[in-house]
């Protein structure tokens, strides 16, 4: 059974899409089967794995993306997916393992065009839609936009985890509290649509740090995110074993070159890479293996009823 983890927070530019593409990479190269599923309005992964010429067809034809199979609700995600989406310029692929639903602009129109069935809502078709492909997978990673508005809540409904990526600052910290609550409001609405064997509602499993600058001490933020996670720990609104992950991912500018030539930083040859960011990414998704999330996992069914 895959694992399925969303990555989110309610502050934006945390660099969230940077974390789960190299993720997402970092994981196929160790020979997991994953699929990222990407949710954020803006497209920002699907373009930098496809590269703007790819992607800009399926945006085109208003077909072929996630939003495709809510309305006209044709596409079934099983056939929208792009295998081994990484790849070089004859087509070859680049990082097999690694697979893309992808997303267009048209995804912004699930917020105010979309007409929500109150009996089979959006995120409960996506979900069953999952339920039949992921037995392909090891992991299922979701790139949330920074609310959780329609868009997100495909992916946190359908999630068994919640990441938290954050920088070192004030906003970082507020942006959890602030999703914590959101998430509580989602997560009591939606319960009735939540049987038994699709277990638990997802809860916040880790935090991490990201786009650390150089010469920036992150020992005070790291600090106060973790009496902030303490305390919810205390009130059973994240998991027993959340906790703020000891890889932090450095600022680099070869991630910024990484999108620029539709790589993930793991295929880009560069000493920065191997002695740099790249294996901070690289430690993270060991970290991220090895992390036994479901220990303790019988007080899951806490968080909807939590007040």
């Amino acid at each position: 059974m895959a694992r399925k983890l969303a990555f989110i927070n309610y502050k934006g530019g945390v660099g969230k899409t940077s974390l789960i593409v190299n993720m997402a990479a970092c994981l196929a190269q160790r020979g997991k089967r994953v699929l990222l599923c990407d949710l954020d309005t803006q497209s920002n992964s699907s373009i930098w794995l496809l590269r703007i010429e790819r992607w800009n067809r399926i945006n085109m034809e208003k077909r072929g993306s996630i939003y495709s199979i809510l309305d006209p609700g044709e596409d079934r995600m099983k056939d929208i997916i792009i295998k081994d989406v990484v790849r070089d310029n004859q087509g070859n692929a680049q990082l097999p393992g690694l697979d893309l639903l992808p997303t267009t602009f048209n995804l912004i129109d699930i917020e105010n065009e979309y007409k929500i069935d109150p009996q089979n809502p959006h995120y409960l078709i996506f979900n069953e839609q999952i339920r039949e492909i992921e037995h392909n997978y090891d992991f299922i990673l979701y790139d949330c936009p920074p609310n959780i508005l329609n868009a997100s809540q495909l992916g946190i409904f359908s999630a068994d985890e919640l990441y938290v990526p954050a920088n070192p600052d004030a906003l970082s910290l507020i942006g959890f509290t602030l999703m914590i609550e959101k998430l509580l409001l989602f997560y009591r609405r939606s319960a009735g649509f939540r049987t038994q064997e699709m277990g638990n509602f997802a809860r916040v499993s880790g935090v991490i740090f990201n786009s650390i600058k150089a010469n920036v001490d992150i020992g005070v933020p790291k600090m106060r995110m973790q009496l902030r996670l303490n305390q919810f720990k205390k009130q059973r609104l994240v998991s027993n074993e959340a906790k703020i992950y000891n890889s932090s991912i450095r600022d680099a500018t070869i991630v910024r070159r990484a999108v620029t030539l539709g790589l993930p930083v793991c295929l880009v040859d560069s000493r920065e890479v191997s002695e740099g960011v790249g294996k901070d990414y690289s430690d993270l998704a060991e970290e991220i293996l090895n992390h036994d999330v479901n220990a303790g996992s019988s007080a899951g069914s806490s968080v909807a009823s939590a007040s």
